[in-house]
């Protein structure tokens, strides 16, 4: 709420009349009715923490990897909306990875989380399985492939070659982190507040913009519904355990490891240059996950945003490029 007040702060200096309007849309937005929580899926296999929630459909498996940094729901957001859902309907049995509570994740960095979770957790599967993973978890489904038998993978709006964020948004999160660190080191992790600052602060105007058009919504209407599912989720993230933010801040965005063939995990180094088929689907107007970033390989553009991909009037793309590269007989 702070750092929101605070954009609105600075937009009401150029443009008072959408700072309003931003500011009755965040009213609307807190008042909003909230459904009943949905039971969770059941589980297939579970280690420590994380597990595989199955969501139905038959055939090979196709596991679902979301990011680290927000709860595995946006990738099952309502009955409507879901992306497990429709991979359950390419001929494939989708199993969606929850990472569970970051508190019990507090000493692994993200190779651990690859390592010690994920790589096994596939092993529970019993047969390789293709992989479809979002933001940072496509990141970490390349890092898997390089570990363990897969059959496929496929990367939605992944980062690889961070180089390729450019000079400039590097190097401000470089700044928010070196003004953070020490914090986030005496708590054991970094607030999600933190990182929610550095993604609002790639388009603040564009937050604003956002809750200005919700205010003008009828509540009752199905976008009204979904823009505060979707809020909720962007705001309900964990801190992300210390270890992982430092990694992923300092050794993926700093030092680009993995687009310099350096980052390694269990003595293996990770690669986009993989022997199994790999399809990267890019968001044409993705400020979080630049094309530039993209693995190597076999692209397809999908025109949307980073979020607007996955839960947006375009997932219907998504699912399209996702279902010819997924189908069995392939």
């Amino acid at each position: 709420m702070p750092l929101f007040l605070e954009l609105l702060r600075q937009v009401a200096a150029e443009d008072p009349m959408l700072a309003r309007d931003a500011l009755e849309g965040l009213r609307a937005y807190e008042a909003a009715a909230r459904p009943a929580s949905k039971d969770p899926k059941p589980e297939v296999a579970r280690l420590g923490s994380a597990c595989l929630r199955d969501h139905g459909g038959d055939g090979p498996p196709a596991i679902l990897i979301p990011s680290l940094i927000n709860p595995p729901r946006v990738l099952d957001l309502d009955r409507h909306v879901s992306l497990a859902n429709a991979v359950a309907g390419m001929g494939r049995r989708a199993l969606l990875l929850d990472w569970g509570p970051a508190a019990a994740r507090a000493e692994l960095d993200v190779r651990g989380h690859v390592g010690e979770l994920l790589v096994p957790l596939l092993g529970q599967v019993g047969e390789p399985s293709a992989l479809v993973g979002y933001c940072l978890g496509g990141t970490m489904a390349i890092a898997a492939a390089n570990l363990t038998e897969v059959e496929r993978v496929a990367t939605l709006a992944a980062p690889w070659h961070f180089a390729g964020y450019g000079d400039a948004s590097r190097n401000a999160l470089a700044s928010i982190w070196s003004q953070s660190r020490d914090a986030a080191q005496s708590l054991g992790a970094l607030p999600m507040e933190v990182l929610q600052a550095a993604f609002w602060s790639l388009d603040p105007l564009r937050t604003v913009r956002k809750f200005a058009e919700f205010g003008r919504l009828d509540p009752a209407s199905a976008d009204a519904h979904r823009f505060v599912a979707l809020e909720d989720w962007a705001n309900e993230g964990e801190p992300l355990p210390y270890p992982a933010a430092r990694e992923l801040i300092e050794d993926l965005f700093g030092a680009d490891l993995t687009g310099a063939d350096e980052w390694r995990i269990r003595d293996a180094t990770m690669s986009d240059a993989m022997s199994q088929p790999l399809l990267n689907i890019l968001a044409a107007h993705d400020r979080i996950s630049p094309r530039e970033a993209a693995p190597a390989g076999q692209n397809r553009l999908i025109e949307a945003g980073h979020v607007g991909m996955v839960v947006g009037s375009a997932r219907s793309n998504l699912h399209a490029a996702l279902r010819d590269f997924l189908m069995p007989c392939r």
